[in-house]
């Protein structure tokens, strides 16, 4: 099955060197790109993307907002891409807004090229790509912050089992779905089991969306 793509960037040069080197991938199609984040969600709805390359910092329309009105669309718009932020410095400010917008995840520009074919095919596939320095920042914003757990969340939380919480805390400590087998003594195979009824009892998108409601809803603190 090939992966639909579209980029959005402000860089033509960035534009083209992505689009070049994704369409050269077998199972990857380059169906359109976007200078702006307001053009960005026009050619996602008319192209239906798979995913969707989405610089942070943009005239017109920063990624941020054109990231929350892809993955929040208007009434009668069922298309709902996965999103991959792009962004320069691993610290910015948009990493946890965009996450709590719906993103899958971050990849900073100057990653070596396997990684950015590697991050299309990941976040295509329905999972989170978030990076070590990502997920220290996410961290440490929670460590400054202290925000007070949020009582809905925590009732949602309230209708796993005591093996889905396991695992759902697990994943918020950035462990993969091996070394959370490791962790738990259980098959690799029955994590993921365990990880797709999370995400489904609590409507989440994906691990980076866990990752976030785990903290939020009081589940993990930062220091534990």
């Amino acid at each position: 099955m090939t992966i639909r793509v579209i980029i959005v960037d402000d860089q033509a040069m960035v534009r083209a060197g992505f689009a070049a080197l994704l369409s050269a991938q077998s199972d990857i199609d380059v169906v359109g790109e976007a200078p702006d984040g307001k053009q960005g969600v026009d050619v996602s709805r008319s192209t239906h993307p798979d995913v969707v390359l989405m610089d942070v910092r943009m005239p017109e329309m920063d990624g941020l907002e054109a990231a929350r009105r892809i993955l929040d669309p208007p009434v009668g718009v069922v298309h709902r891409p996965k999103v991959l932020m792009l962004t320069t410095f691993d610290v910015d400010d948009y990493v946890y807004e965009a996450l709590r917008a719906g993103a899958s995840g971050f990849l900073l520009k100057d990653a070596p090229p396997a990684d950015l074919i590697s991050a299309v095919r990941v976040v295509a596939a329905g999972e989170a790509l978030l990076a070590p320095s990502v997920t220290r920042r996410l961290i440490a914003d929670f460590a400054r912050q202290r925000p007070a757990p949020r009582k809905n969340l925590a009732t949602r939380r309230s209708g796993l089992t005591p093996r889905e919480t396991e695992v759902l805390e697990l994943i918020a400590r950035g462990l993969s779905n091996q070394e959370i087998a490791e962790s738990l003594v259980l098959a690799e195979q029955t994590v993921k089991t365990h990880i797709g009824r999370v995400l489904a009892k609590l409507g989440l998108r994906d691990r980076a969306q866990a990752v976030i409601f785990a903290y939020e809803s009081g589940l993990v603190t930062p220091g534990q």
